[in-house]
């Protein structure tokens, strides 16, 4: 059979197997989303606490300009304490970061995946695939691969496998794809193997650290209780035991973002400028995934619009 033959004949086969399984025209991408000009950013995190620690005073930065934030919790948290577990942890755990969300600013949902038990399925790439797209997202934010926790990595190889995903057509074909890619980011973490995290951004929170810690602390399950690796003798049940946990971790998340300020300080003056660089006290620091669009260093100042303008 000559190859012109064949390759009609395979077309005319799929396409009456794309009829017999519902195949239909692509959606088309969203405009209306896009019109008042703001940015939209989806922050994912394993689990509910997550994406708050990781991107809670970014998300309030940019909230605090109009632009469109939303932090996912890809796992619904339902293992994560030693005393309580299962559906009513879940609601709890959702609870917490609609509470933390009220402060940040920002829109927040959790799906209905147990703790620990993420994995790079297809339909999970298909999930975060239609979340990117809905949000009609211009960032996209997430986990390492290469996290100690494995829902963690998951996250990581999931937004990932999506970052391709969400501008093909046919891929979940009945949600909107994207016509242009998003940028998209890494959290911080300090592993090193098989590569160590890399600060293409570092932002000064100065500005919200203390919103942000009122935020984590809305999250009391985790930071008052101690969520799934508390070892304390004593549960913390008296209010002056809560009040003491409560005070412990705000100095704890304080701290890291201290510690971020100082490990970035050099990106930090590049950003800022030596003199402002120079006296932030608290920051969160992002690295730019090489999948995605790969944004000029404009066009990082223009996703972070809180950045002071280059002179």
């Amino acid at each position: 059979m000559r190859r012109s033959s064949w390759f009609l004949l395979s077309v005319t086969a799929l396409s009456a197997a794309g009829a017999m399984i519902g195949w239909c025209a692509a959606a088309e991408p969203p405009a209306a989303q896009a019109a008042d000009g703001k940015l939209r950013i989806i922050a994912f995190g394993a689990h509910p606490d997550d994406a708050e620690i990781r991107v809670g005073g970014s998300a309030m930065l940019w909230s605090a300009l109009g632009h469109h934030v939303k932090l996912v919790s890809v796992t619904n948290g339902d293992i994560g304490h030693t005393r309580i577990f299962g559906p009513p942890l879940a609601e709890r755990r959702t609870a917490e970061v609609r509470a933390a969300a009220k402060i940040l600013g920002s829109t927040s949902q959790v799906l209905d995946i147990h703790d620990g038990e993420l994995m790079p399925t297809l339909e999970n790439r298909r999930t975060l695939t239609r979340l990117i797209r809905q949000w009609n997202a211009d960032v996209v934010l997430s986990h390492r691969p290469n996290d100690y926790h494995p829902d963690h990595r998951y996250v990581g190889v999931l937004v990932q496998d999506a970052a391709f995903m969400v501008t093909v057509p046919f891929f979940c074909p009945e949600t909107p794809y994207l016509r242009h890619n998003p940028v998209f980011l890494y959290y911080y973490d300090n592993f090193q193997r098989p590569n160590p995290f890399r600060a293409d951004v570092a932002v000064s929170i100065d500005s919200v650290i203390e919103k942000k810690l009122d935020a984590l602390l809305k999250l009391e399950s985790q930071f008052v209780e101690g969520g799934a690796n508390s070892y304390r003798e004593e549960f913390p049940n008296t209010p002056a035991e809560r009040a003491a946990c409560a005070r412990h971790a705000r100095q704890m998340f304080a701290g890291r973002c201290a510690a971020l300020a100082d490990q970035y300080r050099d990106k930090l003056i590049e950003l800022y400028g030596p003199e402002q660089g120079k006296q932030v006290r608290y920051a969160e620091a992002f690295e730019v995934c090489e999948y995605g669009r790969q944004p000029t260093a404009e066009e990082l100042r223009r996703l972070f619009p809180f950045l002071p303008k280059k002179k």
